[in-house]
């Protein structure tokens, strides 16, 4: 997914206003060693971008930003600001991917294999406790999307831990690795 985007030199909360009016929004691109750079992206293309995200997965969605001279640059969206009752994008916080650089991201976490799962046709339901897991990625380019884990063979009050998911050895979790997952109780 690619978005335009214009260098923005005003910082006053006048000029950003004033950015928003036109249909911007302000962004911040940090690359490692470096000072953060304003930037500004147009509200209705990050809004057509972001319609096509899977839910959840937008901290491990590589975008790419395209600026006046032509240059890409792949990043993630490292943090996000919505207005309080439109709920529009106020804010953007972006972290580029340099290669061969480590990186810390919040992966998602998927539950698999419900409809064969054991518990839930005795009559339980599964809850996900845990939907995000800290990660340190050893290589940027080997982020992964998300992190899949089968609950095909929980019973009733069984659980999977962290400990279950498969991580690459690119990846070091963050968190403790017995934290519960997700979980099969009763209705």
């Amino acid at each position: 997914m690619k978005l335009q985007t214009v260098k923005r030199t005003g910082k006053s909360k006048g000029e950003v206003t004033k950015l928003r009016r036109e249909g911007k929004v302000p962004a911040v691109l940090y690359v490692k060693g470096k000072a953060g750079e304003s930037i500004a992206i147009d509200a209705n293309d990050l809004k057509s971008c972001l319609r096509n995200v899977k839910p959840g997965h937008l901290p491990t969605t590589v975008l790419t930003l395209v600026d006046d001279k032509k240059g890409e640059r792949r990043v993630v969206v490292k943090d996000i600001q919505y207005n309080i009752t439109t709920y529009d994008v106020i804010h953007l916080d972006f972290e580029e991917l340099v290669p061969n650089h480590k990186i810390n991201v919040k992966i998602p976490i998927e539950c698999t294999g419900q409809v064969d799962c054991v518990g839930i046709k005795l009559g339980g339901v599964l809850r996900q406790v845990i939907r995000h897991i800290r990660v340190c990625c050893m290589k940027s380019q080997d982020l992964p999307e998300f992190f899949e884990l089968d609950v095909r063979d929980l019973g009733l009050k069984q659980s999977k831990r962290l400990r279950d998911l498969n991580m690459p050895k690119t990846v070091r979790p963050l968190v403790d690795l017995n934290e519960v997952v997700a979980v099969i109780v009763k209705r």
